[in-house]
């Protein structure tokens, strides 16, 4: 007989922490997460003005090595990660045959023949499996490292200081989309940068029994800078503000890199096939031809909050859907992401609506992202 009972959450080596600091938790991707521990709005402005701090434990790590890491990644995934130098991460994403998106992703080349792939946690074994499979043929290992790492972000405005005082890495000199090994409080990390908040910041790769340690002396080392932490639902308001995708919601099997508006990570020149080529250069010509909806932002005239599903309408007609929505802290209004007909995308179009529960709410249509940092 086999048991029909639900798996056991997976639980975090800060899963103590969050509890002792009175955490909402929730099921998230089959691990036990924190969705807020005090208020959802207090804890993205914290981000937004101050710093905050996450634990990111749930995604999923998958470490490449060997002779030809760097060609199998560029025959597995859509960009061109042999182009990537040493101590640089790319964004990319790893295709089925038929186009469809499995994931985006973040790789960091660690060393010449070293690559650390991060997955999103819902996607993580689907990743490792087509990593795989992939690796047939090619002088490369292909390992399940999530167990190995635990991962914590210090995000928002005050984090290069907060980070500066319990470090000597170079953070300076640490770009966007980089990463480095150094110390952090005495614990050994590989410190990235990133980030899924639309702020400056920086997440810390360190091994599950450091995890502890490490959040304490974040903690105790933000005090003075205004840190407190911060649970999975300011992290989808804080994105949905920069206008990132999640997985799920404004990416799917169902669309192709051309189809979400980011053909640009599709490297048509790279050396050798690609797993989906064919597919994507048909997609590519047809999004030429005939323009796929666009990933536009709504913001909203009213109070009505718009939720993914929910039907974009014009005149009528349905020319839409909602992919994700939230209240704004920033923007004090609600907005959403959705895929629109091209022909009312432009910024400003009259007459867009959400269809909220049969009543259509007037939303007026923006560029995204809805909020960037001043540099």
């Amino acid at each position: 007989m086999t048991s029909s009972a639900p798996h056991p959450l997976r639980r975090t080596a800060l899963d103590a922490v969050h509890r002792a600091l009175g955490a909402t938790m929730t099921d998230f991707a089959g691990w036990d997460m924190p969705l807020r521990y005090g208020s959802e709005r207090d804890e993205h402005l914290a981000v937004r003005t101050r710093a905050g701090l996450f634990d990111l434990s749930h995604m999923g790590e998958i470490t490449v090595t060997g002779p030809q890491a760097a060609a199998l990644l560029n025959y597995a995934l859509v960009g061109n990660i042999a182009s990537v130098g040493v101590g640089r991460a790319r964004y990319t994403m790893i295709c089925r045959a038929d186009g469809g998106i499995l994931d985006d992703l973040i790789v960091y080349r660690l060393a010449e023949t070293e690559y650390l792939v991060v997955a999103n946690a819902s996607n993580a074994q689907v990743v490792l499996d087509a990593l795989t499979e992939r690796a047939a043929g090619f002088d490369a290992e292909v390992r399940d490292d999530r167990d190995a790492y635990a991962l914590i972000a210090v995000q928002g405005p005050e984090s290069p200081g907060i980070l500066k005082s319990l470090t000597d890495a170079d953070l300076d000199g640490l770009k966007y989309y980089a990463g480095l090994p150094g110390t952090v409080a005495g614990v050994p990390a590989l410190i990235a940068r990133t980030g899924y908040t639309g702020e400056d910041g920086f997440e810390l790769f360190v091994k599950p029994e450091h995890a502890v340690e490490l959040w304490q002396a974040l903690t105790k080392a933000g005090e003075g800078a205004g840190l407190v932490p911060c649970g999975l639902s300011c992290r989808d308001t804080l994105r949905l503000e920069a206008g990132m995708p999640l997985y799920g919601h404004e990416l799917t099997t169902d669309l192709t890199p051309f189809d979400a508006g980011l053909g640009r990570v599709v490297k048509f020149d790279k050396d050798g096939d690609f797993v989906g080529r064919e597919a994507l250069l048909a997609a590519a010509g047809r999004a030429e031809q005939n323009p796929p909806r666009v990933l536009v932002g709504l913001v909203a005239e009213g109070r009505r909050v718009p939720r993914a599903g929910y039907a974009v309408v014009a005149g009528g007609e349905v020319i839409g859907e909602v992919t994700s929505g939230a209240p704004s802290p920033t923007l004090g209004k609600p907005i959403a992401m959705a895929y629109v007909d091209a022909a009312h995308a432009a910024p400003g179009t009259p007459g867009v609506g959400v269809d909220i529960r049969g009543s259509h709410e007037p939303y007026q249509v923006v560029a995204l992202p809805f909020y960037k940092r001043q540099k």
